[in-house]
């Protein structure tokens, strides 16, 4: 019994305890990095900083999310943010899985497909704001005419300069770039299913519906979950394309809160109050991720 017990012993410290003594420096290194920023970020939402206003600083409490619960401008662009994430995730998940189903199968030119299906993700960010921002020009650029010749509008405009259309030309520009993303991913995921499911799912006399809905999907349900959250995480944070396209305009149509912190932050300098919307984005995308994390964890029950 003494034996066994410091045999345990070893292999607790062995497995347990002693990599994580190594890994040590480099662990309090990544916390520091991130949670020193993050305590200050939040420290910054209870205080008032304004640069156009350097004699009215100190701490206020929690006046700052007194004064965004009365921010209309806050709700225009939650709402925003909402419509531009859960779009944005809908259609680059629903490609991106169609063409990873595609890139699984053999045809003829599938490394040049492959190649030409990941090169948005390679393309600059800034670079492809100014691609799509160029195309939806009805003076430089031929979608407004195509629109138009399809009857969607009813002339050639740029739909960035109407209020309740502006918000669908960054949208689309953060498909193309994004899709590449749950292509790559999911078609890694579709490639670690064995075959031999399928073949006795053929065998059985399994439709290519039933394949898919019974195998594949189940297969891949805990790497969707996965994706999807970083993603849309990703995507709530990501102001890059609706800065370059519209600025968050026509009349804050285009505003989401992460491009509202930017704004109010660095064209405001209000930096208390900015703090104030990334906190309040951050508690956000903290309950979105809890949940999808417990969501995940049953599916992979199931």
């Amino acid at each position: 019994m003494p034996g066994e017990t410091r045999a345990r012993r070893s292999l607790y410290w062995q497995y347990m305890v002693e990599p994580f003594l190594y890994l040590s420096p480099a662990i309090v290194l990544i916390g520091l990095v991130m949670m020193i920023p993050l305590v200050i970020g939040i420290s910054y939402s209870f205080q008032s900083i304004e640069l156009l206003n350097p004699f009215n600083t100190g701490w206020v409490g929690f006046e700052n999310y007194i004064d965004l619960w009365a921010d209309r401008k806050f709700w225009i662009a939650l709402e925003n943010t909402f419509w531009w994430t859960f779009w944005s995730i809908a259609f680059q998940f629903s490609l991106g899985l169609g063409l990873a189903l595609l890139l699984n199968t053999d045809f003829f030119g599938k490394k040049l497909f492959q190649a030409l299906v990941f090169l948005p993700w390679a393309v600059p960010t800034f670079l492809s704001a100014l691609t799509w921002a160029w195309l939806f020009n009805p003076v430089i650029g031929p979608l407004p005419h195509w629109l138009t010749a399809l009857g969607i509008l009813s002339e050639p405009y740029n739909i960035m300069g109407d209020p309740d259309l502006a918000m669908w030309g960054p949208i689309v520009a953060n498909i193309w770039f994004g899709v590449p993303f749950f292509a790559i991913t999911l078609l890694a995921a579709l490639q670690s299913i064995p075959g031999e499911l399928y073949e006795a799912a053929e065998i059985d006399g399994a439709s290519a519906w039933q394949s898919f809905t019974k195998i594949t999907l189940p297969f891949l349900a805990p790497m969707i979950a996965i994706t999807v959250m970083l993603r849309t995480i990703w995507i709530a944070n990501f102001a890059d394309l609706i800065f370059v396209m519209t600025g968050g305009g026509p009349a804050n149509s285009t505003q989401i809160l992460s491009s509202y912190v930017f704004t109010t932050a660095f064209r405001k300098l209000d930096f208390g109050y900015a703090s104030a919307i990334a906190v309040a984005l951050l508690a956000i995308l903290l309950v979105y991720a809890v949940f999808v994390l417990w969501l995940r964890k049953k599916l992979v029950k199931i």
